[in-house]
């Protein structure tokens, strides 16, 4: 069995939420999309389900993080270049996402083996971190 991931998120604003993973390059699948949730179609076996913080909390018995605060998950997106990696990040500012600032640098001989690496992050308008990584061939 091919396993899925499905990322499910607390947003305030599902237009928002639609404008930037549309702007960005993702589909929705409407069939599970509703006045409450967002389906994102990240690829055929990853999902961002976008859920109105109401709803979210349904799922959940502790207090819903706001991402704008505090971070409880950092997404990693896999790139297939530098110029892919740039592209999502302009569309991302474009469509309502804010850089997201980097502790270290991710742009050379970083990795555990001296991988060339080349990576950016960028906030969801609610504040939900995605990091956008290329990783050279060996």
């Amino acid at each position: 069995m091919d396993r899925m991931i499905i990322v499910n998120l607390p947003v305030r604003d599902l237009g928002a939420t639609r404008r930037f993973y549309t702007g960005v390059g993702f589909t929705v699948d409407e069939r599970y999309s509703d006045d409450q949730c967002l389906c994102v179609v990240v690829s055929p076996s990853i999902y961002v389900m976008a859920m109105d913080r109401r709803r979210f909390a349904e799922f959940v018995t502790t207090p819903v993080v706001d991402a704008h605060r505090a971070t409880q998950v950092l997404n990693c997106l896999s790139m297939g270049s530098r110029q892919e990696t740039e592209a999502f990040v302009a569309a991302a500012l474009a469509h309502g996402g804010f850089e997201h600032a980097y502790p270290v640098a991710l742009d050379g001989p970083v990795g555990p083996q001296g991988e060339d690496m080349y990576g950016a992050a960028v906030t969801d308008p609610d504040g939900h971190v995605w990091e956008v990584l290329y990783m050279a061939p060996a």
